[in-house]
Order: C-alpha cells, then sequence, then structure tokens
C-alpha cells in the first residue's frame, strides 16, 4: 500500500479521491459484492455475479440477450463502444444487476461487467509505484479522469512538474503516469504524471550536467517568461536566458522574441554545478556587432539612422540591430538654442549624423548631427567683419549683456560696457528690453568659439575723445546734482550719464568727517572744475574753489594773475606770480593725487 504521508505529502487526500470517483460514476457497490466478485465465491446467478451469453436478437436500440435464464435479458447497444458492429450470435459477458420475480425481467449491464473485468486485471497485474498508460478522458473536479482499462484519478496536482493552468488542455491525450494508490475496495486508483516526470528529469539533469559545458549550442524548450528573461527547459534541468542575452538590439519584454512551449537553440554562458544554476545566451549566437566597429563606422562617416530614445541630454540613434549612438543636445545644431531635443526630432524619425568619436570598450558611439550640415560660423567672420553696423532683436538680457539676434540662429552679444560712453550701466535692463529692435557695430568675431562681440556705444565718436575736453575746462564753475554720496567724496552729476568726483577735501574749507553733512543727495551744486583727464574718464569737482569765487563777487574787478588764480592757475604762473598762486595749484594738484588713490581703493 502507499505510504499515508508520501499522499499527503501530495497533497491527496483519501476523501477528495472516493468523492471525485462517485462524482463521476454515482455510488460505488458496497463492499461484499466486490469481494464476491475478486474470490470467486458468489453464486453465478445470482445479482452482481457476471454471466457469458450471446446476442438473439436486436430490438429497438438494445440486444436481447440469452444468458442461460428462463428469460432474456436487455442490454442498450449504446454499451458498446461502436454499436454499428453489434450482431446476432455475438459472444458477450455481462453484470446481472437483477431478476424481478413479476415477469421474470432480467438487468444486465456490460459496462458493469467488462469495468470488473478491467479491475480483475489492473488488480493482477498492476501495483502501487508502476508505470502505466492511459488517455485523459475527462475534466472532473479537482484534476482529471485517465482511461488506462479503468477510469483512474489524475490530481491536477500531479499533472505537471508546474502548476498547469487548465488540466483541461490534455483531454484526450495519451499520458504515461506512476501509480501512487490503489484501493480495491472502493475501487479507487491514483496516479502521478508529475511524479514519474520528476524521476525521469532527476537522471536526465544527472546526465546533463556531466556533460554540460560553457560554449556548447543546445536545444530546449521555452517553459517560463518573466520581465527579466525566460526559463528554458534544457531536458533535466531549467537555464535562464536573461532579457540582456537576448538579443544584440533593444528589447523591452522577452515575449517579442520567444513563446511558450517554443523550441529554441541557444548558447550555454555559464554553469554552477554546485547550485545547479546555468545561464544561457541567445544572441551570441550571432557576431557582436561592436566587435568591428571601427571599421563599419570610423570616425567622421556620414550615416543614416533611426530615433529610438529621447531624453532630457540628447537622443539615441540605432545606426543597425544592437548599436546605438548618442547624439548630445549640444551637437543637434550650430546655431539653435535646443532646450529639449524634443523640439527638433521624435521617435522613429530619420536623420543624418556623423560619427564623432566610438568606445569599443563601454560600447558608447558619440554622434553629431549639425556635423551633417555646413557650419554657418565659417561665414560669419567674412559675412560681418568689425565696424559692420548690424540690426537685430534683442533675444535675452542677463547681468552682463543683451544676446541680440542678428539673423536666424546668429547671436551677437553686446556687454554692458559697450552700451554708452558715459553711463555707468548695472544692467542691460537699465538701457534695452527684450524684443527692442536695436543697432550695433561689430567688434569682433571668435569662429571658434561662435562668438561675436557688438557694440552700441560705438555708433557715436568717444565723447571723451573732443566733446567734453572741449566743453567741460579746468576752471569752470558749473552747475551739477548729487547723485551718489560715499564716505571719500561726492558724485555730481554734470549732464545726463556724465558725472565728475567732489573729493571730501574739496567740499568746505573746514575738514568734513562725513560728506552727508553737508550735501544731500539730488541736492544742486555749483562746483568748479578742477581737472578733466579723458584717459582716466574723470572729471575733478570742487565745491570750495565754487565758493570761493562766489565771495569775490561785488569786489573790485581783479587783474589778470588773480583772475587766473581763481580758475585754478591751470593756466600756469606768469611772471611775478605771487604765493597764493603757488600754493592754489599745489593744493589742486594735491586733491587731484588723492582723489586718483581714492578710486583706485
Amino acid at each position: 500500500m502507499t505510504d499515508p504521508i508520501l499522499l499527503r505529502e501530495l497533497q491527496i487526500d483519501d476523501a477528495d479521491v472516493n468523492k471525485a470517483f462517485e462524482e463521476a460514476f454515482g455510488q460505488a457497490p458496497d463492499e461484499q459484492s466486490l469481494e464476491e466478485l475478486f474470490t470467486g465465491t458468489f453464486d453465478m446467478f445470482q445479482p452482481g455475479s457476471i454471466l457469458s451469453g450471446h446476442i438473439v436478437r436486436i430490438e429497438g436500440g438494445n440486444a436481447i440477450i440469452d444468458v442461460g435464464l428462463k428469460s432474456e435479458g436487455i442490454v442498450p447497444l449504446n454499451e458498446w463502444s461502436d454499436p454499428s458492429s453489434v450482431d446476432i450470435h455475438d459472444e458477450v459477458e455481462v453484470w446481472l444487476e437483477a431478476v424481478e420475480s413479476d415477469g421474470g425481467i432480467i438487468k444486465l449491464s456490460k459496462n458493469r461487467a467488462d469495468r470488473a473485468r478491467a479491475w480483475e486485471r489492473i488488480l493482477n497485474a498492476a501495483e502501487e509505484g508502476d508505470v502505466v498508460k492511459g488517455r485523459v478522458s475527462r475534466k472532473i473536479k479537482g484534476g482529471l479522469l485517465v482511461d488506462i482499462g479503468v477510469p483512474v484519478f489524475l490530481p491536477a496536482s500531479q499533472v505537471d512538474i508546474r502548476r498547469t493552468g487548465d488540466a483541461g488542455e490534455y483531454l484526450g491525450r495519451e499520458i504515461e503516469a506512476k501509480i501512487l494508490k490503489i484501493d480495491p475496495e472502493r475501487r479507487n486508483i491514483v496516479i502521478s504524471r508529475r511524479r514519474l516526470l520528476e524521476e525521469v528529469r532527476e537522471t536526465a539533469k544527472k546526465s546533463l550536467m556531466a556533460e554540460i559545458q560553457v560554449g556548447q549550442r543546445r536545444k530546449g524548450v521555452v517553459k517560463n517568461i518573466a520581465d527579466f528573461g525566460v526559463f528554458v527547459d534544457l531536458g533535466g534541468i531549467d537555464g535562464l536566458l536573461h532579457i540582456t542575452d537576448m538579443s544584440w538590439d533593444r528589447i523591452n519584454h522577452p515575449s517579442e522574441m520567444v513563446r511558450p512551449e517554443q523550441d529554441i537553440e541557444i548558447v550555454v554562458l555559464n554553469v554552477d554545478k554546485e547550485k545547479e544554476k546555468i545561464a544561457l545566451g541567445l544572441k551570441q549566437k550571432s557576431e557582436d556587432p561592436w566587435s568591428r566597429i571601427d571599421e563599419k563606422y570610423p570616425v567622421g562617416s556620414r550615416i543614416q539612422g533611426e530615433v529610438v530614445n529621447v531624453v532630457n541630454y540628447g537622443i539615441f540613434v540605432k545606426l543597425e540591430p544592437g548599436v546605438e549612438g548618442l547624439v548630445h543636445i549640444s551637437e543637434m545644431s550650430w546655431t539653435r538654442r535646443v532646450n529639449h531635443p524634443s523640439e527638433m526630432v521624435k521617435p522613429n524619425d530619420m536623420v543624418e549624423v556623423v560619427v564623432l568619436d566610438i568606445n569599443r570598450d563601454k560600447k558608447e558611439i558619440s554622434l553629431g548631427m549639425k556635423q551633417a550640415e555646413e557650419n554657418p560660423w565659417t561665414k560669419v567672420a567674412e559675412k560681418y567683419p568689425p565696424n559692420t553696423i548690424v540690426e537685430g532683436t534683442v533675444r535675452n538680457l542677463t547681468n552682463y549683456g543683451a544676446f541680440i539676434e542678428i539673423e536666424e540662429g546668429i547671436d551677437g552679444l553686446l556687454h554692458v560696457t559697450d552700451m554708452s560712453w558715459t553711463k555707468k550701466v548695472s544692467h542691460p535692463s537699465e538701457v534695452l528690453k527684450k524684443g527692442d529692435q536695436v543697432r550695433c557695430v561689430v567688434l569682433a568675431v571668435d569662429e571658434d568659439k561662435q562668438r561675436i562681440a557688438l557694440g552700441l556705444k560705438q555708433l557715436s565718436e568717444d565723447p571723451w575723445l573732443r566733446a567734453i575736453p572741449e566743453r567741460y575746462l579746468p576752471g569752470q564753475i558749473v552747475q551739477g546734482k548729487v547723485t551718489k554720496i560715499t564716505n571719500f567724496g561726492v558724485f555730481v552729476e554734470l549732464e545726463p550719464g556724465l558725472e565728475g568726483l567732489l573729493h571730501i577735501s574739496e567740499l568746505a574749507d573746514e575738514k568734513i568727517d562725513d560728506p552727508h553733512n553737508v550735501v544731500k543727495v539730488g541736492e544742486d551744486l555749483e562746483v568748479k572744475i578742477l581737472r578733466v583727464d579723458p584717459a582716466e574718464r574723470k572729471i575733478g569737482l570742487s565745491k570750495k574753489r565754487a565758493d570761493w569765487a562766489g565771495d569775490q563777487e561785488g569786489q573790485p574787478e581783479a587783474g589778470p594773475e588773480r583772475r587766473r588764480e581763481l580758475r585754478g592757475g591751470l593756466e600756469g604762473p606768469g611772471i611775478g606770480a605771487g604765493r597764493s598762486q603757488l600754493i592754489d595749484q599745489t593744493e589742486y594738484l594735491r586733491n587731484a593725487n588723492r582723489e586718483q588713490e581714492d578710486n583706485d581703493e
């Protein structure tokens, strides 16, 4: 008898088996009739006995059979597998079900006699652990019925090594299985196809592990498909075919290349005999396309490719199956500022590219789209030589200047220092705004760095060359407005964009510690020009000297020498120049030097 522990391990319960048989065939005969059948101790004309007879006639779908009793018995023709083959005088064994006293009607069954004889043969010939062969005849709750001469039960858990999704797929198939349990009292036989497969597989696995070698090509069957790869039955053990070893080309899922139960040929990549793990490869059957990449795609070659992926930093272009290159966003256009690659291409687009660099070890190719076109910057220097006047649109403002588009894709930089000769521009927004049309002068073109330097102030002559020195002479007294107060002096605007420095020592005759105590921002002042320095672009001013000049109003008219003294003495000492004139000139030079030092600080 079968070990009950084994049945529990296989999750087979006696009650479930009995229930399955009862659902399939109805209630089993009582144990006494079975015992009599198999021991041969019963009376041959008692119900439950097997009788021999012959067909005497066929009437209305029934065979009339003479079994040697006073009356004849009836068996429906559908109890034969082929009713058309039934003929008069055929010998047949039947099961005596009952003899009814009133009328002497005899009830017979050919099916029950056939099953009883089959059970005799099975019980005499088969034992638990034997391998039997049969055809799957029916699907019932919990498994399948298999006809091996008598119907036997194949639990769903024992159909295959892996749990099957639908056991009904086996209907009509001829299978081999191992007998797990025989119960003659209940006419139950439980078989396991899984146990037979496991034993066969274990033998095959030992043989396979003894002979398998890395590099071999072997045939297998796809058994399971997962996101990360495919399990292939090699005949005794499953090997893993990882998704990265399926194709040199990019694939998203293994199901794109294989299907369940498909026969495939693979290459053995690695064998771990201790852990019984085998790594397989499919792409290794063909040459690695990167092995001769330098020959196929030399640097500088121009080729067509398909856009397969678009990312923030560029696009991936497939040159052939298994070979992709990256076009960085900076290599997409000579002139256009690309914020995202999707502005220029989309997946599946065909693009022309140039090979820029190859790293065979890392399997990386750098490609360029713009290199497939003529570089417009090669003609920029020729088209826009220095001193060319151009018109453009303010495209963008930064802290250090404005970018002016002078033609599509060609921008020039107008630096803040080139916006005004006289005004100190802290931010370009003080002069321009985005979208403004502006005329500029080309100052320089750097073809290698792809830069154009533009100037706005260069459209007019530098006022420090002639205009300012001619308009503002040392010794003049002029009006101005305080724009800024510092610890070393006061800046006074003489005209829009032009300022002079009133040093703290030139505010008053007495010593001033804080200029804020003397003047305020926005206050109008009368100042005297001490010096005009075109090279340094500075004008030195004095308030106290202007005050001195004001004090002379109403006094007798001064002579030429005194007038030269009041103008700061910058015309030079004449004959007989007085000591005051020399003091005036010395103080001027000292103040001018102090102003220079403060500015340098």
